[in-house]
């Protein structure tokens, strides 16, 4: 009676346990769910778009001449960083009108060029229109820099009366990428990187 029970006792552990095989499988299967959830985050960061924000701006006049004090907050999307990383520029067009619309009394274009030069692993952030250039050793300063930019306007906007209304906006230029970077640029959400539009007036400032 006794041995039939631990006979009964053994067969049921037996049901219980998993085999050497069956433990494989599990743990296959296992590592596969976890490589297709990690596939699964890395493609939705691929495809989260960066952000571009105007936080703050004023123009200030001095000798007749004006200059645009800017501060933008710039995060960058991971196919724009993977592209920065490989020496291909980004060029952000900021664009500065004074008025309304279509009876502006003042506008300008102006870009900005984010750039790494991996040779000399130095960040580069470059005005192209003044040719100011200054250079940094990391992205995050080259993205810090973007909040204290000064940018040359036309005489224009000097002259400009108290509480004209003033707008700019700032978005990444996707004719400047190249070539085989522009299609996606236009149609892919991770390369859309814009600023809404940022008013005040010069009684603001």
């Amino acid at each position: 009676m006794r041995c039939s029970k631990r006979l009964a006792e053994d067969r049921t552990g037996e049901s219980r346990a998993v085999s050497p095989r069956a433990a494989h499988r599990l743990r296959s299967i296992a590592m596969a769910a976890s490589l297709v959830l990690l596939g699964g985050c890395s493609a939705l960061d691929a495809q989260t778009p960066g952000t571009l924000a105007v936080r703050a701006a004023q123009i200030t006049t001095l000798g007749g001449g004006a200059t645009l004090e800017l501060d933008l907050d710039c995060r960058l999307s991971g196919p724009m960083r993977d592209a920065l990383e490989h020496g291909i520029p980004l060029t952000l067009q900021i664009d500065v009108r004074a008025g309304h619309w279509p009876s502006e009394k003042a506008s300008a274009a102006r870009r900005v060029e984010l750039r790494y030069f991996p040779l000399s692993r130095r960040y580069q952030l470059r005005e192209l229109e003044s040719r100011d250039v200054r250079s940094f050793a990391a992205p995050a300063y080259l993205l810090a820099a973007l909040g204290a930019l000064r940018i040359d306007l036309p005489s224009a906007f000097a002259a400009l009366p108290a509480a004209t209304p003033l707008h700019v906006s700032a978005r990444l230029d996707p004719a400047a990428l190249p070539g085989a970077l522009r299609l996606p640029a236009l149609f892919e959400p991770a390369w859309r990187l814009a600023a809404a539009d940022y008013a005040w007036s010069e009684a603001a400032r």
